[in-house]
């Protein structure tokens, strides 16, 4: 099934509740607004500066953008209306939700990781490696841990007060995306062809999985791994469990950003050349949907959650 995106911003409803996906597109300095349920587009947004990098936060009722050419921050609500900006310079990049709604930001030029509250304003700043790339939270708030793409490593902080806790090496080079699951940091090695499995209690390597050609990001639904492998157009399924890879399966043109649909039955993935957003039924592997998107999709980041009632 493939579901045409509206050249005209579509009005938002205020029906239009549920399961809602933020799809950055950097070519196209766009960002599309979906029901991922109904495959519907709720608004398409106009984020001048080549917009990559994203964060949902469901329970604030708010999703982060980066424009990456500029490092302009910028915050909409759940109809696709600007509500709020900063300008945090040349190098913001990667984006996670932080506890009580703040905002960790990395910084890419500046090897730095910034805490932002509510407001956006900065709480703390702290040194990270070389080129920051990815960030994400643990879920219960206690770890936030970096992937330090020019240093080969992830580096662990307390998430509350930035401190230094872990710098571990990844297995292969370039980590990317980062993402945390069941007790774990789990990191895309773009030129290492793996995902590092970081255990942030002890701060030492746990395991690796192999994957396709340039792993991106790493996504968890119904008990398993998947990873986007932009130079093979696929996805990488393994055991997060026995680390054992179960299949690769085709799903676009250099696949990206991965995030799991709130119900964690299916992923959404971003294909950045062939312009679409696919949803992959988690337990059978097969596409469910394929969504066309603005150009360059990709939503680098957790992009999808579900509208907390009002």
């Amino acid at each position: 099934m493939r579901l045409p995106v509206l050249a005209a911003l579509l009005a938002a409803s205020s029906a239009a509740a549920g399961d809602l996906a933020f799809v950055t597109s950097q070519n196209a300095d766009a960002v599309t607004l979906l029901d991922t349920a109904s495959g519907a587009v709720v608004a398409q947004v106009a984020v001048p500066g080549k917009p990559a990098p994203v964060a949902y936060d469901p329970a604030q009722g708010r999703a982060y953008v980066i424009a990456a050419d500029t490092g302009r921050l910028v915050v909409l609500d759940e109809t696709g209306r600007l509500t709020d900006s900063r300008d945090l310079g040349e190098g913001a990049f990667g984006l996670a939700v932080a506890p009580q709604g703040g905002l960790f930001v990395t910084d890419w030029f500046g090897a730095r990781l910034l805490l932002l509250d509510p407001a956006l304003q900065r709480r703390w700043a702290v040194p990270t490696g070389k080129a920051p790339a990815g960030v994400a939270v643990s879920d219960d708030g206690r770890w936030v841990a970096t992937a330090d793409r020019d240093d080969n490593q992830v580096s662990v902080f307390d998430a509350r007060t930035g401190a230094l806790l872990h710098r571990i090496k990844t297995a292969g080079s370039h980590p990317f995306g980062i993402t945390f699951h069941d007790g774990r940091f789990w990191t895309a090695d773009v030129q290492g062809d793996t995902v590092s499995v970081i255990d942030p209690a002890t701060g030492r390597l746990a395991g690796q999985v192999p994957t396709g050609s340039h792993p991106y990001a790493v996504g968890f639904a119904k008990g398993r791994g998947f990873v986007t492998n932009q130079y093979a157009g696929t996805l990488t399924v393994f055991d997060p469990v026995t680390l054992d890879v179960l299949a690769e399966i085709a799903v676009g043109d250099y696949p990206e950003g991965i995030s799991a649909l709130p119900d964690g039955d299916a992923v959404a993935v971003a294909n950045w050349e062939s312009d679409t957003l696919v949803i992959v039924d988690a337990q059978s592997l097969s596409i469910r949907a394929e969504i066309a998107m603005p150009s360059g999709p990709r939503a680098f980041g957790r992009f999808t959650g579900r509208q907390a009632l009002p």
